[in-house]
C-alpha cells in the first residue's frame, strides 16, 4: 500500500490538509512528498460526494467510479476525477465502496482488477436488514471478493460531518479488519482526514460496528423512562390534590390549571428527585465499601448501571428545572391570574382594608426565590461542564470539584428552596387533601437521606476509613510472598 501523507497535531486535526505542505508539531510548514496518494471511490451518492470532498481537502488524489460519469461529474469537487468504474479501480490501492449491500454484486465483473486491493466498506444496514442477515455487510463483501482485503470503517460518520469537518461531529471512527497492514493503512488515512480511529479488532466485529448507528440514544433510555415515570406520578398526585379534591368536595372547577399550574408544580418535583438520585448511588457505593472493607470487589450490576447513568439523570434534572423556571415566568401572564388579582382587589375594598402586608410571607417569598435562582445557576454550571468540549479542558480535580462538590451544594440549595416553599404547610391540617400530604414532603425523602449520609461520611471515623479503602487498604487483608528455596525464610506474610 502507498504511504499516507498526512500528520497533524491535535489542535489542527479539524482543518483540511493541504496537498503541498504539512504542519509540523512546532507549527512550522514542511514540504510534503511530491507523490500524492490516490484513493478510489465506487459510488456517486451523497456519502460518496462528501467523502470525495473531505479526501480532496485532506490532500489526497481522488478518482470516483460511476456507472454514469457524465451525469454525476458536476456533483463532485473539480479536483476529483470522475470516470467509469472499470477505469477508477486501476491505480488506487485503497478503494471506498460507497454503495448499498444489494449493489455489491454489480462489482463482481471487476474482481480481477480489484484483486489485492483494500476495499473500505462504509455501508450501514437498516434495522430490518441487520436482524435478517446473520453476517455483516463487510463480511458479505469479503465473501464476494476473496482476493481483496476488506476493512470496515467510516460507517458511523455522517455525510454532513465529512463535509463540515470533525469539529461539528463525532471524531471517532471504529475500524476493523482481518489484515493488520490494511487496517493500519486505513487508520492512518482516518487520522489524515482529521478523525480519531478506534481499532475494533478483526472483521468479525463489523456486525457490532454496523449496529452502532442503529442505536437511538442507548444511554438515555433508562433515565428518560425514569423521568417520565416520576412526571406521571407527581402529575397524577398533584391533579388529585389540586384539581379533583376541590371539584368533588367543594364544587370548584379548577380543570383550567392542568396545562400550566399542575405542570409547573410537577416539574420541580421531578427535577429535585432526579438530582438526588444522581448522588444517591455514590452514597450506596461508599456504604458498600465501608461494609466490605475493600474496593477490589465489584459493585452489583444494578448499582454499576446506576452509576453509569448519573450524567443523563443530571441533565434531565436541569432540563426539568429550566422548564419550571420558564413556566413560573408565564404564570402572571395567564388570564385566570388576572381575574384572581381583580377579585382579590375587590374583596379588599369590600372589607375596607387599605394596606395588606404580611411581613413573614414577604421574607419567605424573597428567600424562596433567591434560593431557587442559586440552585438553577448551580445546575446550569453542572450541565455546561458535562459537555465534552468543556470537560476535556478541565483536569480531574477541577471536574470532580464541579460535579461532586458544587453538585452537592446544588442539592442543598434545592432542599432549602423546597423547605422555604413548604414552610409550615406540612403541619397544617387543611393541607392534607384526601388525607394526602403536600407534594413537597414526598420530594424531601430521598434528598434528605443523601444529605444526612453525606454528612455522616464526613465524620473522621468514617472519612478516614473510606479514604484508606480507596487508597488500597483492605480489612484483614494479607498478601503472602513465597521466597526461593535457598533463602533462610521460606515464606513471608505482609499485612497491607
Amino acid at each position: 500500500h502507498q504511504p499516507v501523507v498526512a500528520t497533524r497535531t491535535s489542535g489542527e486535526m479539524d482543518k483540511p490538509l493541504i496537498s503541498r505542505h504539512l504542519v509540523d508539531s512546532d507549527g512550522s510548514l514542511a514540504e510534503a512528498p511530491r507523490e500524492v496518494p490516490k484513493v478510489g471511490i465506487l459510488g456517486s451518492g451523497d456519502f460518496a460526494r462528501s467523502l470525495a470532498t473531505r479526501l480532496v481537502g485532506s490532500g489526497f488524489s481522488v478518482v470516483v467510479g460511476s456507472r454514469n460519469p457524465k451525469r454525476t461529474a458536476g456533483l463532485f469537487p473539480s479536483a476529483a476525477q470522475v470516470t467509469l468504474q472499470e477505469e477508477a479501480v486501476g491505480s488506487p490501492e485503497v478503494i471506498f465502496v460507497a454503495m448499498f449491500r444489494e449493489h455489491y454484486s454489480t462489482l463482481c465483473g471487476l474482481s480481477d482488477q480489484l484483486a489485492g486491493k483494500i476495499l473500505v466498506d462504509v455501508s450501514n444496514p437498516t434495522q430490518q436488514e441487520h436482524l435478517r442477515h446473520h453476517e455483516s455487510n463487510a463480511e458479505y463483501l469479503a465473501s464476494l471478493f476473496p482476493t481483496c482485503t476488506v476493512v470496515k470503517a467510516f460507517n458511523v460518520i455522517s455525510a454532513w460531518t465529512l463535509q463540515a469537518g470533525p469539529r461539528d461531529g463525532n471524531r471517532q471512527v471504529p475500524i476493523c479488519s482481518d489484515q493488520p497492514e490494511a487496517k493500519r493503512t486505513v487508520l492512518e488515512l482516518a487520522q489524515a482526514m482529521g478523525f480519531t480511529p478506534v481499532d475494533m479488532g478483526s472483521l468479525a466485529s463489523a456486525r457490532e460496528v454496523e449496529a452502532m448507528p442503529l442505536r437511538l440514544l442507548p444511554g438515555w433510555k433508562v433515565p428518560a423512562l425514569l423521568a417520565l415515570g416520576l412526571f406521571v406520578f407527581f402529575y397524577t398526585y398533584n391533579f388529585i390534590r389540586d384539581v379533583l379534591q376541590p371539584y368533588l368536595q367543594e364544587g370548584k372547577n379548577k380543570f383550567y390549571q392542568l396545562p400550566v399550574s399542575v405542570v409547573n408544580t410537577t416539574l420541580p418535583c421531578v427535577a429535585y428527585v432526579l438530582l438526588s438520585l444522581v448522588y444517591l448511588p455514590g452514597v450506596v457505593a461508599a456504604a458498600l465499601q465501608l461494609h466490605r472493607g475493600t474496593k477490589y470487589r465489584r459493585f452489583p450490576d444494578w448499582l454499576d448501571h446506576w452509576l453509569q447513568h448519573r450524567k443523563q439523570m443530571g441533565l434531565l434534572s436541569f432540563f426539568c428545572a429550566a422548564l419550571h423556571a420558564l413556566y413560573s415566568f408565564c404564570l402572571p401572564l395567564r388570564r385566570s391570574h388576572r381575574y384572581e388579582l381583580v377579585n382579590q382587589a375587590v374583596k379588599q375594598v369590600l372589607t375596607n382594608k387599605s394596606h395588606l402586608w404580611i411581613e413573614k410571607e414577604v421574607w419567605r417569598m424573597e428567600i424562596y426565590l433567591s434560593l431557587g435562582v442559586l440552585a438553577l445557576g448551580t445546575l446550569s454550571l453542572l450541565a455546561v461542564t458535562s459537555l465534552p468540549s468543556i470537560s476535556n479542558s478541565l483536569n480531574w480535580r477541577e471536574f470532580s470539584f464541579v460535579q461532586s462538590t458544587l453538585g452537592f451544594v446544588g442539592l442543598v440549595l434545592s432542599t432549602l428552596h423546597t423547605l422555604t416553599y413548604g414552610w409550615t404547610r406540612a403541619f397544617e391540617e387543611s393541607r392534607y387533601k384526601f388525607y394526602l400530604p403536600p407534594t413537597f414532603t414526598l420530594t424531601l425523602l430521598v434528598p434528605c437521606v443523601v444529605i444526612l449520609a453525606k454528612g455522616l461520611f464526613l465524620l473522621p471515623c468514617f472519612s478516614r476509613r473510606l479514604s484508606k479503602i480507596r487508597r488500597g487498604w483492605e480489612k484483614d487483608g494479607a498478601v503472602k510472598f513465597t521466597l526461593p528455596v535457598g533463602c533462610a525464610l521460606a515464606q513471608k506474610t505482609s499485612h497491607v
